[in-house]
């Protein structure tokens, strides 16, 4: 356990600061358009957690959704959607530890944040965006089908480990291959809906 490396926030601040994001594909992701695009509702409550530059905000806002929220340990990456989102509101941009929120959410968008996590936090990460979200409320999003990394982000899974942490606090509505990821992803992701308990 010793080799895995500090994921702190300095760790992050330092990886957008230096512009180390190979995880970063520069735009919103593909399947998270298409889920958005279908949304009708634009007064929904929302929330990226460890959204870094959060394309999927972006993209949310200039679709008139303004009720968006991101959470994120780098400041730099707060401050490069600032930028580019120069209206958003100060109080939706979080620089904090996800863990420590205390709001409710419609719904929550997940984009490479939960392999971010170490895989000891993984259950800690099923009960708190149980408490996050509202009754009937939804955690979308894309995690890694792919046993990927052990020491170091991103950590990798599997279907049938993820059903384990989610079933307990979530109806799973959806929770299989992703059909519409990017290329460099094709066939290594699931696509989660999952409703709240």
């Amino acid at each position: 356990m010793s080799e895995i490396i500090d994921l702190s926030e300095e760790f992050w601040d330092r990886r957008y600061q230096t512009n180390d994001l190979g995880w970063d594909i520069g735009t919103v992701s593909r399947p998270l358009k298409t889920y958005i695009d279908q949304l009708t509702n634009k007064d929904l409550k929302i929330l990226i957690p460890g959204a870094g530059n959060a394309y999927e905000a972006e993209y949310l806002w200039l679709n008139g959704f303004e009720n968006v929220y991101v959470i994120d340990l780098s400041q730099t990456a707060l401050n490069n959607l600032k930028k580019r989102l120069p209206k958003m509101p100060n109080n939706q941009l979080i620089n904090g530890n996800f863990f420590d929120l205390e709001e409710s959410f419609d719904l929550i968008l997940e984009q490479t944040f939960f392999c971010a996590l170490h895989p000891n936090l993984r259950s800690n990460y099923a009960v708190k965006m149980h408490e996050l979200l509202e009754t009937d409320g939804k955690l979308v999003g894309l995690l890694f089908d792919d046993p990927l990394n052990t020491t170091h982000p991103p950590f990798g899974g599997s279907k049938n480990e993820y059903i384990k942490y989610f079933e307990l606090y979530f109806k799973i509505e959806t929770l299989e291959t992703c059909y519409n990821s990017i290329d460099s992803r094709k066939g290594r992701e699931l696509f989660i809906k999952l409703l709240n308990k």
